[in-house]
C-alpha cells in the first residue's frame, strides 16, 4: 500500500487554484478514499460545524468539538473517522493563490506550519467573524464572471487567514513574529525544504537557492528557531520516514531510495541515530 496523494486542479492550471465544498457532501463525493491516509499537494482547511468523533493528522488522533479547525499542510497525512457524521466547510488552495509580488505572503502565516498543534476551537465573537468571511468568499464565487473575482476571493482569504493566526498567537507560546527579514526567509527556506527534503539536497545547495551563504542560513535558522539548517533537514527526513513507515507497506529499501539514500544500509544507521531505533523496530513498534 502507498498513500494516496491528490492534487487540485493539476490538469488544468488555468483554473482557479481556490475550492469551497460543503464538507458532508464532499465526504459522500469522496467514498472511502477521506477514510484512509492520504497527503494533498495543496492546503487543505478544514472546519467541522458539529462535535462527535475523531480527526487524524499524521500519527495523532484529535477529537472533534464543535467549530474544530484543522489546518492541512501539503505533504501532511490525514484521514476521516468512518463513524464520525461531519457537517462543515472545507477549503482547497495551493500557495501561489496567494501569491503577490516577490513574496509568498502565504509564508507568513504559521498555522500550518505547527506540527505540534494543527487545529483550533473557535469560540464566541471569532465564530461569527470566520462565518461571516466564508459567506462572502461563497458569494464571490458565485461572480466568477465579474472583473477582479480572483483578487476578492484572494484577498478575503488572506484575511480570514489573518484571523485564524491571531487565534494561533494567542494559543501559541512559539508563534513567529516578524521583527526583521530572518523570520520571512527561515520560512522561506521551509518551503523549499518541504519541496526537496529528498533529493539529497545540502546545506550549501538551500543557501544558494535562497541566494545567501551557508553561514548565513545558520544563522537566520539558530536566530528563530536556536536549530541548524543540518537539525531542520534532518526532522524533515525522519518525519518523512515515520510517516511510510506508519502508513504504507513499503519495504525499508524502497523507503530509502524514496527518501534520497543511495544506500539503504546507511538509512537504517541514519534513522537509528535521530530515533534511537531501526525502521524496523519502529514499523514494529507502532503496529
Amino acid at each position: 500500500m502507498e498513500i494516496e496523494q491528490y492534487h487540485l486542479h493539476k490538469e488544468h492550471p488555468e483554473k482557479l487554484q481556490f475550492e469551497v465544498y460543503d464538507l458532508e457532501q464532499y465526504l459522500k463525493n469522496s467514498g472511502e478514499h477521506a477514510l484512509l491516509p492520504h497527503t494533498h499537494s495543496y492546503y487543505q482547511i478544514l472546519w467541522i460545524f458539529n462535535e462527535g468523533g475523531v480527526h487524524f493528522v499524521d500519527f495523532d488522533a484529535y477529537e472533534v468539538k464543535a467549530n474544530t479547525i484543522f489546518f492541512i499542510s501539503k505533504n501532511q497525512i490525514h484521514y476521516f473517522d468512518k463513524n464520525a457524521t461531519h457537517k462543515g466547510i472545507i477549503i482547497h488552495f495551493n500557495e501561489n493563490f496567494l501569491m503577490h509580488s516577490d513574496v509568498d505572503i502565504f509564508l507568513k502565516y504559521t498555522v500550518f506550519n505547527n506540527q505540534q498543534r494543527s487545529f483550533h476551537v473557535l469560540k464566541g465573537e471569532t465564530i461569527d467573524l470566520a462565518h461571516s468571511y466564508m459567506n462572502l468568499i461563497k458569494m464571490e464565487l458565485s461572480n466568477r464572471d465579474e472583473f477582479g473575482y480572483k483578487h476578492v476571493i484572494r484577498n478575503l482569504l488572506k484575511s480570514f487567514l489573518i484571523v485564524l493566526e491571531r487565534l494561533h498567537c494567542k494559543t501559541n507560546q512559539e508563534s513567529i513574529k516578524f521583527y526583521d527579514s530572518y523570520e520571512l526567509q527561515y520560512l522561506q527556506f521551509r518551503d523549499l525544504l518541504e519541496t526537496h527534503y529528498s533529493e539529497n539536497y545540502s546545506v550549501a545547495n538551500f543557501a544558494s537557492k535562497l541566494n545567501i551563504s551557508s553561514k548565513t542560513l545558520n544563522t537566520i535558522t539558530h536566530s528563530v528557531v536556536s536549530k541548524t539548517p543540518s537539525e531542520l533537514i534532518s526532522e524533515r527526513i525522519i518525519l518523512e520516514a515515520k510517516r511510510l513507515l506508519s502508513f504504507t507497506d513499503l519495504k525499508i529499501n524502497e523507503i530509502a531510495y524514496k527518501l534520497g539514500f543511495e544506500d539503504a544500509s546507511y538509512f537504517v544507521k541514519y534513522f537509528k541515530r535521530h530515533v534511537k531505533k531501526s525502521p524496523s523496530e519502529y514499523r514494529l513498534i507502532i503496529g
